[in-house]
């Protein structure tokens, strides 16, 4: 997900907005490098644990670290300070045009991403500038935007940034330290509680001067944590301090970004205008990007409407989950006429982890063995050849199709991490198997083989079938089980799986509500099992704390949507975030992906390894595409081909 762009439906309707380079490796994004050699004695200078410098806290400590335009996580920036443009852009991209695009979930009420209150609008994040702006041709180094200038200090217990004068807010106002100060402190005291824990390694931001804004960094083992900082959203204090930050509201507030709010409608679509007096158009990093007129957001209950509306040529872009649609879908006239491309761009970051996810808030998931009895239900054989047409592959892992991916044994380096905790892993587990075995990777055996394991591990459990129904031999209850969805074309995915469990004597249930109603009960926890998406990037880090942490078990909107709480894997999360080299951090999330495999937390659902995608042929984009994505901010519209299709049309 883009610093202006928001990974998935859900996590839009959850209003959890990650600005943060890991983003920048999921789904349709970007990404480079090129040279600047000189920079990477600064930068890994910068960078390195070297002893804390007399003084560093001290701003004055700062005229003795070097001020450089970009930074990088690993090594150096590939581009230099004289660079003009990205290289994957066009700079003589035509300006103009518009971009329909479909939002499927009903509606929304608030115009601010920021709060737990309200359903934001799809697409909102292009309003906001950050401090520094990522290569979508580079996986893990940023270069300046509102800042010109970034110093660190040698022990990393501060970042210290150079705001450009020129840099405006869309009602004209200056944007200075004291709207970065302020933004730090509202996300943090009044936005939704995962800034609190995404920030949590930031002492405080101070404003030095107009231009000039330094935040101090408690978390110095954190090598990202400089890095997230750059890549915070900036918010006007002159807007938002007379106003209550935490209420939805519909305003067209003001930003600093390319795009400006141009059409509020809810229940049926935002529109956002290309910002033609944008105080930073012409910066190296936005040269050749931006260059669509009108971005369109249309709403829909349903995705067959969706779909249909594509068709009928009534949105432009679509990105094509549905594997029936992508194989026998497209014989409608305007494809065949070549009126409608399709593309296909392979996933270059970690495939992501689609599953259902059991609540383990609730007791009848405590047991180990109850979770792998149901995840054995799971058919995806059956589905993949009588629904999907083949076309993908059973997920297994958190991070898969990366080198992060945990394979076959532990290593002597994984165990050494896990062994500490060797008596509540195995508690929590139901036995020894994470320590000894290899993972958990179901074998395309048969279902009845299957489903005769589930029973056995019920029965384990303390459960035996009565009159059909199974029913905890202590209790006499029954075990019943409903899964929450909002989106009804995901029912045909469920169904197969619920007919299984129902020959093990378990009742079952779907329940499909509107999306508020479902925001609603995800966020009182109020769910035995609902679908749920965990994205990863090439480089996981402080957004890891929300996705498995004790701390984050029980907040509400947190991405900790089973529940998790595991000493073991707290202390993972937090050696994860302070590795200190590629190796070790690969070591550490090995561990974790073992632990979290072998806890049957989640039933995994298929990945395709690619995306796919289908445009109304008017639209220009960067060839070959960037090495992380397709950054479509750097798509623009062919106004002759637009015209032509307009005629056919």
């Amino acid at each position: 997900m883009d610093s202006r762009a928001i990974s998935s439906t859900l996590a839009r309707a959850l209003s959890i907005r990650v600005f943060s380079i890991r983003a920048h490796s999921t789904s349709v994004l970007s990404k480079r490098q090129r040279s600047g050699r000189w920079l990477a004695i600064a930068l890994l200078w910068a960078f390195s644990a070297a002893p804390a410098v007399a003084g560093s806290a001290n701003p004055a400590a700062a005229a003795n670290v070097a001020t450089v335009h970009a930074l990088a996580l690993y090594g150096a920036p590939e581009l230099p300070e004289d660079f003009s443009h990205f290289p994957h852009v066009n700079p003589q991209a035509p300006k103009g045009g518009t971009m329909v695009r479909t939002a499927v979930g009903g509606s929304f009420d608030s115009t601010n991403p920021f709060i737990v209150r309200g359903t934001p609008a799809s697409g909102i994040s292009q309003i906001y500038d950050t401090l520094m702006a990522s290569n979508p041709n580079e996986p893990f180094s940023l270069y300046g935007l509102v800042a010109s200038g970034v110093r660190v200090a040698p022990d990393r217990s501060w970042i210290e940034f150079d705001l450009r004068p020129e840099a405006r807010f869309q009602d004209g106002e200056p944007l200075t330290a004291d709207d970065v100060v302020f933004s730090l402190d509202v996300l943090r005291e009044d936005g939704n509680p995962f800034y609190r824990s995404y920030y949590a390694g930031v002492g405080e931001a101070i404003a030095l001067s107009p231009h000039r804004v330094r935040f101090t960094l408690n978390d110095t083992d954190s090598r990202e944590l400089p890095l997230i900082v750059a890549q915070m959203p900036i918010l006007p204090r002159h807007y938002w301090a007379e106003r209550d930050f935490t209420s939805p509201t519909l305003a067209a507030h003001p930003g600093s970004g390319p795009y400006r709010i141009a059409e509020v409608n809810p229940g049926r679509r935002i529109v956002y205008a290309r910002d033609d007096d944008y105080w930073g158009k012409d910066l190296p990093v936005n040269v050749g990007r931006y260059n669509i007129g009108r971005l369109v957001f249309d709403y829909y209950r349903d995705r067959d409407i969706a779909w249909e509306a594509f068709k009928a040529g009534l949105t432009d872009y679509r990105t094509d989950a549905r594997a029936a649609t992508w194989a026998i879908g497209y014989d409608f006239p305007a494809f065949e006429e070549g009126l409608v491309k399709r593309i296909t761009v392979p996933d270059v970051s970690p495939s992501m982890m689609q599953a259902f996810v059991f609540n383990l808030r609730k007791g009848k998931f405590q047991d180990p063995r109850v979770r792998e009895a149901l995840s054995l239900t799971f058919d995806f054989p059956w589905l993949n050849t009588n629904i999907f047409y083949g076309t993908y592959q059973r997920t297994q892992s958190f991070f898969q199709n990366s080198p992060m991916q945990a394979r076959g044994l532990p290593s002597r380096d994984e165990l050494a991490l896990i062994e500490p905790f060797h008596d509540e892993l195995v508690e929590s587990h139901g036995s020894d198997d994470l320590f000894e075995k290899s993972l958990p990777i179901e074998q395309p055996t048969a279902l009845r083989a299957r489903l005769k394991k589930a029973l056995g591990l019920l029965r384990e459990a303390g459960y035996r079938v009565e009159d059909g129904t199974l029913v905890h031999q202590q209790s006499g209850r029954p075990l019943r089980l409903e899964v929450l969805l909002y989106d009804s074309g995901l029912e045909r995915v469920v169904q197969p799986m619920l007919r299984n469990m129902a020959r093990l004597g378990i009742q079952t249930s779907i329940r499909i509500v509107d999306i508020s109603q479902y925001l609603n009960r995800v966020r009182k926890f109020d769910y035995d099992i609902v679908i749920s998406h965990f994205p990863q990037s090439n480089n996981p880090g402080n957004e890891q704390r929300d996705f498995w942490t004790s701390e984050a078990a029980d907040r509400p909107q947190s991405r900790n949507v089973m529940g998790l709480e595991s000493s073991a894997v707290d202390a993972l999360v937090e050696q994860l975030i302070s590795a200190d080299s590629r190796q070790e951090l690969n070591t550490v999330i090995h561990a974790l992906d073992r632990v979290l495999r072998w806890g049957f937390y989640v039933i995994p659902h298929y990945h395709s390894g690619e995306t796919r995608i289908a445009v109304w042929d008017k639209f220009g984009y960067p060839q070959p595409f960037p090495a992380y994505g397709m950054d479509l901010d750097a798509w623009w519209v062919d106004a002759e081909r637009a015209a032509r299709l307009e005629q056919r049309r």
